[in-house]
């Protein structure tokens, strides 16, 4: 785990070049995102975790991890069709069960993470229907999810609104992060947010 901002952690993974976070408080911690990696539930024990959507690569390993509570927004269903989508990527059958939300919200809900505040935001379908943006208010940090890719240009599948993304970035950036994590790369600034080209629909 890489410490971006106090008490604020991102593990990033070569493969798919993904970016899981991790927040912490007094005895608590969420986890933004699960990844497919289950060897990370060794190191982490969240009492938490955030889907920001629901795009296989970041909800996989969510097995792994419990029991814990599974947040996302009202919209984000997990189901077989992740696998066929997986399948695009690995040959070898997902060996695993996947997890739906526990917990879903509409448009804004606040967390209680070991006496630190963490809001979750949905600003409106862009890279999805259900986009979740995770808001550290106390660090500056703001976790993207797929919102924001760093390294490659963003996409947009066939359940993406891109007439509404630029508008979705802008509500991102009216919480004046500090640092601002893609679900894809390196940690970015508010000025990359501004600047990052918005893709086409597929």
């Amino acid at each position: 785990m890489i410490e971006i901002a106090d008490g604020v952690f991102i593990r990033r993974h070569t493969e798919l070049d993904l970016t899981l976070g991790l927040v912490t408080g007094s005895g608590d911690s969420l986890l933004v995102d699960s990844g497919i990696d289950f060897a990370l539930a060794r190191e982490v024990r969240p009492s938490r975790i955030v889907l920001t959507h629901n795009h296989f690569d970041h909800v996989l390993a969510t097995e792994a991890f419990l029991p814990c509570e599974v947040w996302a927004h009202e919209g984000c269903v997990v189901d077989e069709s992740l696998l066929e989508d997986r399948a695009k990527y690995y040959d070898e059958p997902f060996e695993g069960t996947l997890v739906a939300p526990t917990h879903t919200f509409r448009d804004t809900v606040t967390l209680d993470v070991g006496g630190r505040r963490v809001d979750l935001h949905h600003f409106g379908p862009a890279h999805t229907s259900h986009d979740v943006v995770v808001h550290v208010p106390d660090a500056g940090v703001v976790f993207a999810g797929d919102l924001v890719e760093q390294g490659a240009p963003a996409q947009a599948g066939p359940d993406a609104t891109p007439e509404n993304w630029r508008h979705v970035l802008g509500l991102l950036l009216e919480l004046a992060p500090r640092i601002v994590v893609p679900g894809h790369g390196d940690p970015v600034d508010a000025r990359f947010v501004r600047e990052m080209a918005i893709p086409e629909a597929t």
